[in-house]
């Protein structure tokens, strides 16, 4: 269970501090993908980082199997949340096995030695992600989509029960989009995960997603199923602009007749 009690995000300012959302009672479950979507500004990335213990809150709790996640060890955390961020990995001269194999630390150490055992953990998580046949191959070699599951499949090798993945999608083509998302479906469906992904790709989303976080420059966070946030015109209010409208029926973004520049 990862859940969240009048939890306030944002940041300090010469002294000052800037609350971007307040009052979050969010709730995470096992076996659920949640996409985290809203406009830029509106605190997906500050509350990802406030939720996997990255930066603290301005007020309020973030809870992990009842532990205040700011009150465990780098080293305890690791072994129950697995963390995904934007940035690309581009190490040289360093395989996609070693890559994932890193996500074993927390159960091992840098320097020991993997064991039969652990290399059947790290050649599991290269399955879920359908790259055992690129284990030998060096990370810098694949394409970017082919290293993004390298990424994910270090987090799977991890063994958490929760995965955060900010933006896992940002820099990918159409294809491999759609492929990372209903991979991570899948993942949490079949493998159990509790599985928290920040996004802008809003129509694969509602496609894939169980929940949706859906966060807002001035309304309060809204949740629910996609069709529930569809019906109740949540989107179209959160999305709201002169020159397009969310189309319920369609679940895509039009374009208005009076667009301007």
């Amino acid at each position: 269970m990862f859940s969240t009690h009048s939890l306030s995000i944002g940041y300090i300012r010469k002294d000052k501090k800037i609350i971007v959302q307040r009052d979050l009672n969010l709730q995470l479950n096992g076996g659920e993908l949640v996409c985290l979507i809203g406009p830029n500004g509106s605190g997906k990335s500050t509350l990802l980082r406030t939720l996997s213990g990255l930066q603290p809150p301005l007020a309020g709790q973030v809870l992990i199997d009842d532990d205040d996640i700011f009150s465990l060890s780098v080293s305890q955390k690791a072994l129950r949340l697995a963390m995904v961020l934007t940035e690309r990995v581009d190490i040289e001269n360093t395989t996609v096995k070693q890559i994932v194999a890193m996500g074993r630390q927390p159960h091992t150490s840098w320097w020991g030695k993997i064991s039969k055992e652990e290399e059947k953990k790290v050649d599991n998580a290269l399955q879920l992600v359908n790259l055992q046949d690129f284990k030998d191959r060096f990370i810098n070699e694949l394409s970017d989509g082919e290293r993004q599951r390298a990424i994910i499949a270090r987090a799977l090798a991890q063994e958490t029960p929760h995965i955060f993945l900010d933006e896992p999608t940002a820099h990918l083509d159409l294809p491999n989009r759609i492929e990372i998302m209903l991979l991570l479906s899948h993942l949490a469906h079949n493998a159990g995960k509790a599985i928290l992904l920040s996004t802008h790709e809003l129509e694969v989303a509602l496609q894939v997603a169980d929940r949706i976080w859906l966060l807002s420059n001035e309304l309060p966070v809204q949740i629910g199923t996609p069709t529930e946030l569809i019906t109740s015109g949540s989107f179209e209010r959160v999305f709201a602009s002169k020159n397009y409208s969310f189309n319920r029926n369609n679940e895509y973004f039009i374009e208005l007749n009076n667009f301007k520049f």
